[in-house]
């Protein structure tokens, strides 16, 4: 009798500490992942995974919602109301110096996928990001990737930060009518974003991330970007789930470089293409060599990343940052 009431006092103990526990959760339980911008290319593989039903095969039930800027999708997932991101590693070092601990767990980029596009209209004067002074530069939001990367790229070509003012715009639409209104004469953006204001001749590049080539000689290294990161307690006491969803997206990753880009096309929402579906193709064609094939961390990458950061943001160039921390590769080499 004592052992039987014992036990249901720690039953109850424990059902109380749970509703208040973060990382308190049943192993079947649905699995929430806010991605910064479900429609961009450089996310694909989260739309893409649940499309060919990879969750589904590992046993896992997902909800993939949308949320324009990565700082606002890795504030959710700080306060508990998602258990993944799919956004830019970066955020794991940058959250680390704030002493949060996240880790990326499946590597999606080895490069940011990112383009710094200048207006046509400016582009007689804005040649390149030395021309940066005194114009306004778009990115999806303060405290994202984007900014971050704007930040760096005009600090190494000897712009401080007061010569030059940055706008939160979002992503899509809302950056296209920023530029088109010149309340941006520059801004980053991502495909196929990239590929409409080429072809419409609203923007010409000023700074090509898409590509290994470009990223090297913009950053001088492997800058890895999209990934799947999650709080690493979430990760330490939901090793099989998070296994689940790091070989799920290893599997994504492996069918995209195993299948063309009208192939992959077919997968995705109409409402990613709109009406101009070949666009769409030819700017997946510009992108594909940028996924990882495999879902892993590219060597050297995180210290590429850490520099960025160092450079300007004084908190994590202060800290001690653990770049073991930050991301494993362990989920995808388990069985």
């Amino acid at each position: 009798m004592f052992a039987s009431r014992r036990t249901l006092l720690a039953a109850a103990l424990c059902t109380a500490l749970g509703a208040t526990a973060p990382f308190a959760q049943a192993a079947d339980a649905p699995i929430t992942i806010m991605v910064g911008g479900i429609n961009k290319i450089i996310y694909l593989p989260a739309k893409l995974t649940e499309a060919l039903g990879y969750f589904k095969d590992e046993g896992l039930a997902v909800e993939l919602q949308s949320q324009p800027a990565g700082v606002d999708a890795e504030n959710q997932l700080i306060a508990g109301a998602v258990q993944g991101v799919v956004g830019f590693y970066d955020h794991t070092i940058d959250l680390q110096s704030k002493g949060k601990e996240i880790e990326a767990i499946a590597v999606f980029c080895k490069v940011p996928g990112e383009v710094e596009l200048v207006s046509t209209k400016a582009a007689p004067t804005f040649k390149s990001m030395a021309n940066a002074k005194g114009m306004t530069l778009g990115v999806t939001g303060l405290g994202s990737s984007t900014e971050f990367l704007t930040r760096y790229l005009a600090d190494r070509a000897g712009m401080a930060s007061k010569d030059y003012s940055l706008l939160p715009v979002g992503a899509g639409n809302t950056f296209i009518a920023a530029m088109k209104q010149d309340r941006i004469q520059g801004g980053m953006t991502t495909e196929p974003t990239v590929s409409q204001m080429l072809k419409t001749g609203e923007a010409q590049v000023l700074v090509d991330l898409r590509t290994e080539a470009g990223t090297q000689a913009a950053i001088g290294g492997l800058y890895p970007a999209a990934s799947l990161y999650v709080q690493n307690e979430w990760a330490d006491a939901h090793k099989d789930q998070a296994g689940k969803l790091a070989r799920a997206f290893a599997r994504t990753m492996a069918y995209i470089h195993t299948h063309t880009a009208e192939q992959i096309a077919e997968l995705v929402p109409r409402d990613y293409y709109g009406n101009d579906k070949a666009l769409y193709v030819e700017a997946l064609k510009a992108s594909l060599p940028m996924f990882t094939v495999d879902g892993k961390m590219p060597a050297g990458g995180p210290e590429t990343v850490l520099k960025v950061l160092a450079t300007y943001k004084p908190q994590v160039k202060s800290k001690n940052i653990d770049l073991s921390k930050t991301y494993t590769n362990a989920f995808l080499a388990a069985k």
